[in-house]
């Protein structure tokens, strides 16, 4: 016969929910986030890979900041970009044609590793293809991380608005919404290249201000959906002021759909750039950017190929990269996505659990020829055995 616990012992059976719960004791939300994402192996990796191109692109070869992005002659005759630039450790530029060294092919060497004199190659003029990649990366990041923060800061605002107060601002917002999302970002995004296609800072914004709307309409069903909720009544009740409901209590509830959201919109971003500055409507030369670098080179496909190599993988990165941390970020904002416990350790959990050391203890095994056999069954005719089936152990008939 099969033992059972006894109808007074503790209720804790060592289920894979109580596993998890005692896994879990005593952390806060924030620490059970973290520690969801930190467990995620493809979020951190591309965490990872995100921080290193941040580095590399913005500390070989400088920055600008300000400026319009155009050239311009110093004192000496020396051309140089308007706006204040900040020295990499990268001894070249992106816009000065150089010699051609090794038929312009990239002289990086992985064994030995060694980058040379151009790593990434040269084009026919002689320009320096890895100080026009990391600039042109330089530029995806800025208007990637610029269309993430506008798309978060209008679109959160408006879409809790229009979710908490409804009634007319809800039916104003959301039209105005709807007129926001017919209007092409292609178009308007060609426009705004032309007018301000030197720099990044302006184009970044000009494409958050257009991408919003996806995000405040999630951000608008959420807060609808939260603001029934009984923890939203009691604080209302107890004096709290709408603005305190909406930031220190509905908001945090939500913070997993605009988190998500946002890294969808930058990644986004990242393609929308490349694309309208591949059709010539986005950064303008003198400054560079990725798109730009494959449209400037794209009859040399058959015979120079790195030209197409380099941008283009660092927007795939790029896309990816983000795209990654989103997936990371969902699932660790998701309450039901819960470590899956093994059979193992669940075992160890139970056997744990004192209840059961007590019930083992005291009746010790229960198969007939007193084997520790620790899964039995039993048939409906009182038959029983090991999980392996009938027949399997001596006196068993079938």
């Amino acid at each position: 016969m099969a033992t059972s616990l006894p109808t007074d012992a503790p209720q804790d059976r060592g289920s894979e929910q109580t596993i998890e719960q005692k896994a879990v004791a005593g952390m806060s939300q924030g620490a059970l986030v973290r520690r969801r994402f930190f467990r995620h192996k493809l979020a951190m990796t591309a965490l990872i890979v995100l921080v290193l191109i941040i580095l590399l692109a913005f500390t070989s070869v400088g920055t600008v900041i300000g400026g319009t992005g155009s050239l311009q002659a110093d004192a000496s005759g020396t051309l140089t970009i308007n706006g204040w630039r900040i020295e990499g450790w990268w001894p070249l530029n992106w816009w000065t044609a150089y010699p051609v060294v090794n038929g312009g092919a990239p002289t990086i060497t992985w064994w030995p590793f060694s980058l040379g004199e151009h790593p990434f190659g040269q084009d026919t003029l002689g320009k320096d293809v890895f100080a026009q990649v990391m600039r042109g990366t330089q530029q995806s990041i800025t208007v990637m991380f610029l269309v993430g923060l506008v798309s978060l800061v209008v679109g959160v605002s408006l879409g809790a608005v229009s979710g908490y107060f409804r009634g007319w601002s809800d039916s104003l917002i959301m039209r105005f919404t709807d007129v926001i999302i017919i209007i092409p970002i292609i178009v308007l995004g060609s426009i705004m290249g032309k007018l301000f296609g030197g720099n990044a800072f302006v184009f970044g914004l000009f494409l958050g201000i257009l991408s919003w709307t996806g995000l405040a309409r999630l951000v608008r069903g959420d807060f609808l959906s939260l603001r029934e909720r009984e923890f939203v009544d009691a604080a209302r009740v107890a004096g709290a002021s709408n603005a305190r409901i909406i930031f220190r209590h509905i908001l945090p509830n939500a913070v997993g759909v605009i988190i998500v959201n946002t890294t969808l919109l930058m990644s986004a971003a990242v393609l929308t750039e490349a694309a309208l500055s591949f059709l010539g409507f986005g950064i303008q030369y003198p400054d560079v950017s990725l798109g730009q670098i494959i449209s400037e080179y794209r009859e040399a496909f058959r015979t120079r190929p790195w030209l197409f190599w380099w941008p283009g993988l660092f927007i795939i990165l790029l896309a990816l990269c983000i795209n990654f941390i989103g997936d990371g970020l969902r699932d660790a904002f998701d309450p039901r996505q819960q470590a899956k416990t093994s059979r193992r350790k669940a075992a160890r959990a139970v056997a744990a659990i004192p209840s059961v050391q007590a019930v083992t203890m005291v009746e010790g095994p229960t198969s007939e020829s007193d084997e520790p056999y620790s899964d039995e069954f039993t048939d409906l005719g009182g038959r029983s055995g090991p999980p392996g089936g009938r027949g399997d152990r001596p006196g068993d008939q079938p």
